[in-house]
């Protein structure tokens, strides 16, 4: 089950190693259905702009449960709550290269 916000939150961020593992996760896996350049797909957009009045914590709950008769699946088996919430902060700041 989905952490709280304040819990998430108070997590510890990843390792180094492990935010390279996670950009290239996005990058390639998530890309493939929202874009090469998160600008849209299959999927919408991971832009900043259109993450925009989004809340953290539902985008952290779609990333770890999925969104069920969609394509997005959830990705629990391959990140912790506070990897989630990593890539979350991490969309809504201008993803890394």
């Amino acid at each position: 089950m989905f952490m709280a916000c304040s819990t998430v939150a108070a997590m510890a961020e990843p390792s180094a190693t492990r935010q390279k593992e996670l950009i290239h996760l996005v990058r390639q896996d998530c890309g493939a259905c929202h874009g090469m350049t998160l600008n849209g797909g299959l999927g919408p957009a991971l832009s900043p702009e259109a993450l925009v009045g989004k809340p953290a914590e539902s985008l952290v709950a779609t990333i770890i449960s999925g969104r069920p008769g969609t394509p997005m699946p959830p990705w629990r088996p391959f990140l912790t709550d506070s990897e989630a919430k990593w890539i979350v902060d991490s969309l809504l700041a201008g993803f890394p290269e």
